[in-house]
């Protein structure tokens, strides 16, 4: 299947961009990079323009993206860089504090009907980790506005919810650790074993085992919520037993927990589906989604709830609603951008072939798995994971796929692969060989 808008090539000449070691100094001066350190330098690869699954850097060099992790549509889509060109000419924003607007109205109704039944209502926001703020604020004060307090959250000790106070004090993750104190109490799982485990059998019945005890069963002291990833990205794109959701699910009806799952990486067809849920037909009480939402093009996250979560905040004492929002929450732009998306998604049967594909990445990699250095090779819809011995070898493995122009993610000692949803066959194919061309290379 070809990419819908664009070929491998050089597309129309960008707009002139001064000389590379210019734009390169001024990064460095002045640019203070994401999750990076110091002493690192960015600005080596500094990118100018792209189209479909293609980027160019300022010297004119063509690379593979396979590092986007919210890249849905690729690049350069001319349809969705319509709509952000029309919505902006029409109705940039407006403060949904104080009015509505088209979009955002059509996009919340479109979210309810690929969403699982009875989540019917979405609070927009600018970021997964937003997103994740809101989640907790909802699950806490659902049970307040019953008249049953619970402060408590279990979540996965390597999760990663994000990058605020409230989302990065879920996880135990080394990165995500800060020096302020943690706004409510968190019981943390750990996994039963290593991520390539996860397979064998028995697999799913510790872990489940490991949730309940946590979870508990001290009616004075039950969770608000359990909060969990389908595919725990950051924390060691870590593919999770077949059934692990359903049995989450069992226990929180169980104990009345909330069931709050974050997909902001997995939702949008990158897990194979609409939702990762969706695989296992779980109704989850609230879904946190972002990434895929718009493709990257504007920023943009859904915090979209059911509707028996929804109709306890008409008891809210201060205001009969939902205390929380962004100026620019639910931006007018960013919904034309997450239409437009939606449409090609549904169009071209974008989780359906990022099945497809990721099945064949899946297939032409599976042979990695007895190569020097690699420990597994495991995936779930269009994420394929080449874990190796360590993060020296998985960053050296990522150096030689960039100087043969392939662009891939390191996360711990895994080497992963997400190239965007429109990728074709061909691509695929050259994701395939340059990685494993990459591993060979870099074999003791």
């Amino acid at each position: 299947m070809a990419a819908p808008y664009a070929r491998v090539g050089e597309p129309r000449t960008p707009r002139p961009l001064p000389d590379a070691e210019t734009l390169r100094v001024r990064d460095r001066r002045h640019v203070w990079h994401t999750w990076t350190p110091l002493d690192a330098d960015r600005s080596a690869l500094t990118l100018s323009h792209g189209s479909g699954h293609h980027v160019w850097d300022i010297e004119g060099r063509a690379y593979l993206d396979a590092s986007a992790l919210n890249s849905t549509c690729g690049y350069a889509h001319p349809d969705i860089v319509r709509a952000i060109a029309e919505q902006a000419a029409r109705l940039h924003h407006a403060d949904l504090s104080v009015a509505s607007h088209e979009p955002v109205g059509v996009l919340a109704e479109r979210l309810a009907g690929h969403a699982p039944p009875g989540l019917d209502k979405t609070l927009f926001v600018n970021s997964g980790s937003e997103g994740f703020d809101a989640a907790v604020m909802m699950a806490v004060s659902h049970w307040a506005h019953l008249g049953r307090p619970r402060p408590r959250i279990v979540t996965f000790a390597r999760g990663y919810q994000g990058a605020t106070l409230l989302s990065r004090s879920l996880s135990t993750l080394p990165r995500n650790r800060h020096l302020l104190d943690t706004p409510l109490p968190v019981t943390r799982v750990e996994l039963p074993d290593e991520p390539r485990a996860l397979r064998h059998p028995g697999a799913l019945s510790a872990l489940l085992s490991a949730f309940e005890e946590a979870v508990g069963h001290d009616p004075d002291d039950l969770p608000a919520a359990v909060v969990v990833e389908p595919f725990l990205n950051v924390g060691g794109a870590v593919v999770l037993p077949p059934g692990f959701l359903r049995g989450l699910r069992a226990l929180c009806d169980a104990t009345g927990a909330l069931l709050v799952l974050d997909e902001v990486f997995t939702a949008y067809g990158r897990s194979g589906r609409m939702f990762a849920c969706q695989r296992e037909d779980v109704v989850p009480d609230i879904i946190v989604s972002s990434k895929g939402l718009t493709g990257g093009y504007v920023p943009l996250a859904a915090v979209t709830v059911h509707n028996r979560v929804y109709d306890t905040f008409a008891a809210d004492p201060v205001i009969g609603g939902l205390r929380y929002g962004h100026t620019t929450s639910g931006h007018a732009v960013a919904c034309a951008a997450a239409l437009a998306t939606l449409d090609m998604l549904e169009k071209l049967r974008l989780p359906e072939r990022a099945e497809e594909l990721g099945a064949c990445l899946l297939r032409r990699l599976a042979s990695l798995a007895g190569a020097p250095g690699v420990t597994d090779v495991r995936g779930l819809g269009l994420i394929a994971v080449v874990e190796t011995d360590s993060e020296g070898r998985a960053d050296r493995i990522l150096a030689r796929a960039r100087d043969c122009g392939l662009l891939l993610r390191r996360i711990g000692s895994a080497v992963v692969a997400v190239p965007p949803l429109v990728i074709d066959d061909e691509g695929v194919a050259a994701v395939a060989d340059g990685l494993a061309e990459a591993v060979a290379y870099t074999a003791d």
